[in-house]
């Protein structure tokens, strides 16, 4: 899985509404390119290179999948959508709006349209202060210096100061601390292992994936399913009742709730496809004797894709043990689960449609998601 950058961002505004300015900037940034994981104070400070009205001024730690290029693009396009008009004029002016990518962690860029570092930042306090609240620490790679150290040793002494009002962060939206586990399951390629990862990784989420890779029986079965699918079923069984039972025993203070990619039912909803008769009420017996002794999720989630989608996943990803994978299968799944949970009175559930939805590519969707988890 692609892995997010960490960008730093100043933001300024001294036309209009400037709190609102930058507050609707923020949600933008948070809606159209990425997760912000920390706002720092709001500052004023007087317009630099010109005359006119003091300027607002903060900084903020986005992570986003973006190229910096293409996320340079889009802080252009949410400028426009907030009012900023740019002219031909060389000189500085007054503006609804000002995005500026500070750091890309530890890139250097030099191009047309974008310099990393900003070749300007480490001479403005403006920057410096703000920044400092939320990157002290982290080195300007071109002077090998930390920001709280560039904060020191510059010379613009404009009056730049603290004002007492607080920029709220969008990502606390979605508050799932309050479901304490969270079982995100579905189909085969369904995309419930990438949910979770990105569900973890920007809700500061103890993350349980199911370790499957390693079975020896999968891709036997998937050649010969007749012969291989009690022994498939029995080790997916032991596997996931031991990882789970493992796995939520363990305190992590650091963390404020669990979310996995499977829950352990899964094994009574495949085990009823996969095996004959005679084998089922035998699995059965021994997966509600395991079962019984385990937590429940406080919220299910089932990720439902149709079974074209589904094909099109499996394909994308291409396990070669996967690819003879046939519809009918697929279905039978999907009617297996949708049938248990539609009878299910022990956890809360939430079946959410993503056939149409694309939650990797399109940010919108991913958080079309996170409303349908943490809705009531």
């Amino acid at each position: 899985m692609i892995q997010a950058k960490t960008f730093y961002i100043a933001l300024g505004s001294n036309k209009g509404d400037k709190f609102k300015n930058l507050q609707d900037a923020i949600d933008l940034i948070y809606i159209r390119i990425g997760s912000v994981t920390q706002i720092s104070k709001v500052y004023k400070s007087p317009a630099f290179g010109f005359e006119s009205d003091d300027f607002f001024n903060a900084c903020l730690v986005l992570e986003s999948y973006l190229d910096p290029e293409i996320l340079l693009q889009e802080l252009l396009v949410i400028e426009t959508v907030l009012g900023r008009v740019r002219t031909d004029k060389s000189s500085y002016e007054s503006r609804s709006i000002d995005l500026d990518i500070v750091f890309v962690e530890d890139a250097i860029i030099n191009t047309e349209s974008l310099q990393i570092p900003h070749p300007e930042m480490q001479k403005r306090k403006f920057v410096l202060l703000p920044l400092n609240d939320v990157a002290a620490k982290v080195k300007h790679v071109k002077l090998n210096k930390e920001v709280a150290v560039l904060l020191q040793e510059c010379e613009d002494d404009s009056l730049v100061e603290p004002i007492n009002i607080w920029l709220k962060n969008p990502n606390k939206t979605f508050d799932f601390s309050k479901l304490g586990y969270v079982a995100i399951e579905g189909n085969i390629g369904a995309g419930k292992t990438s949910l979770a990862n990105k569900i973890a990784h920007d809700f500061n989420a103890r993350l349980i994936l199911e370790r499957f890779a390693d079975n020896p029986f999968l891709p036997k079965f998937y050649q010969d399913a007749a012969r291989y699918a009690f022994p498939l079923e029995m080790s997916f069984l032991a596997e996931r009742y031991q990882q789970i039972s493992d796995d939520l025993s363990q305190l992590d203070l650091f963390k404020d709730f669990i979310v996995s990619d499977y829950d352990v039912f899964k094994s009574l909803i495949f085990s009823k496809v996969t095996l004959q008769e005679d084998e089922f009420k035998l699995y059965r017996k021994l997966f509600y004797l395991m079962y019984k002794e385990l937590r429940k999720p406080d919220l299910y989630v089932y990720l439902y894709q149709n079974t074209e989608r589904l094909q099109a996943n499996i394909k994308k990803r291409g396990r070669d043990y996967e690819q003879s994978i046939d519809n009918d299968y697929l279905e039978k799944i999907n009617t297996g689960y949708l049938d248990f949970l539609k009878t299910q009175n022990e956890f809360n559930v939430k079946i959410i449609d993503i056939s149409d939805r694309d939650f990797i590519e399109n940010r919108n969707d991913y958080l079309w998601i996170l409303g349908e988890i943490c809705g009531e």
